[in-house]
């Protein structure tokens, strides 16, 4: 297997590599809850576009906690220091996650099934990471 994509992975250190992973699906995942939500104002009724765009941005704060929890977690170990994983902080997002949807659904101004779905943007990035990750590793193995 003598590919670009094979190459960049070997050359690259592995850090690299799974940093721009985590920018590209961050970035998929902004431009999925936009272009839902751009859609939804113009078909949707308010209760649906809000919904979508309240689970998007709490997708988005959800992925970034994890990622700095991950990151720090994995930094003390990396320094031999044992890893404080404290349950208080993993439970505190979805608390937060809870609370803000359960306002919005009490005060009416979200459709709770429109908030789940925006709460899927990671998965809607990362089908298309891996997708474009298979494409790549298609096209480039046919040298």
């Amino acid at each position: 297997m003598n590919s670009v994509a094979t190459n960049a992975i070997v050359t690259e250190e592995p850090d690299a590599f799974v940093v721009g992973m985590e920018r590209r699906i961050f970035r998929l995942m902004c431009v999925t809850v936009a272009c839902v939500v751009a859609v939804s104002l113009l078909f949707a009724p308010w209760r649906v576009t809000t919904g979508l765009l309240l689970g998007g941005l709490l997708s988005l704060l959800n992925h970034h906690w994890l990622r700095t929890s991950v990151a720090a977690a994995f930094a003390v170990a990396a320094d031999g220091a044992r890893p404080r994983w404290g349950i208080t902080r993993y439970v505190f997002r979805y608390a937060v996650a809870a609370s803000v949807i359960a306002s919005a659904v009490m005060f009416d101004v979200v459709s709770l099934t429109a908030t789940l779905a925006g709460l899927c943007s990671f998965v809607v990035a990362a089908l298309v990471e891996a997708l474009v990750q298979i494409y790549q590793a298609l096209v480039n193995g046919k040298e």
